[in-house]
């Protein structure tokens, strides 16, 4: 209990069955595997079997790092994901950076093992479902308005200089 307020900590409760640790992995796995279905679908650097291995991974080790009191474990797996999103990352034809749509989305998927094996399943899918919409706003009928390369050429640039600017006063 935290002092004065009537409420119960849960990071700090002790999960008495293993079967819960596992259906918390369970879902890791699975939620993070959509994902990684998706990215596969669409020819993203990463596939079902990276996105479910970093899912799972961050899900056991957030479920054994909540019951037994050792937290830091978390940041541990966020900074080796950063170093697999890293490894998405290349350069393409002239010179444009490909994967970190793949790269964002496996540091998504390792957040969302995370939350599902801290105990938090509906944050885990809520997670998981925003995630994926945010993968197929372009593919999606009506959402398809939300995506913003529609609108690019239509507003000035923020390094572009304004329009209607006079030449005598830039001059001065």
């Amino acid at each position: 209990m935290v002092r004065g307020t009537g409420r119960r900590v849960r990071h700090t409760e002790v999960v008495a069955n293993e079967w819960d640790l596992v259906g918390r992995v369970a879902l890791a796995f699975g939620l993070s595997f959509v994902i990684g279905f998706e990215r596969e679908v669409r020819g993203g650097a990463a596939g079902d079997r990276t996105f479910s291995l970093v899912g799972t991974a961050a899900g056991a080790i957030a479920a054994i790092a909540i019951t037994s009191g050792a937290g830091n474990a978390i940041a541990g797996v966020i900074t080796g994901v950063g170093f697999l999103g890293g490894a998405l990352i290349f350069r393409g034809e002239a010179g444009t950076l490909r994967g970190i749509t793949s790269a964002a989305a496996v540091l998504a998927s390792a957040a969302i093992g995370v939350a599902a094996g801290a105990g938090y399943p509906v944050l885990a899918s809520v997670s998981a479902g925003l995630v994926l919409l945010t993968l197929e706003i372009r593919y999606v009928p009506l959402l398809r308005y939300l995506d913003s390369r529609r609108y690019v050429g239509s507003v000035r640039q923020d390094d572009a200089p304004p329009k209607n600017r006079r030449p005598d006063i830039d001059s001065a």
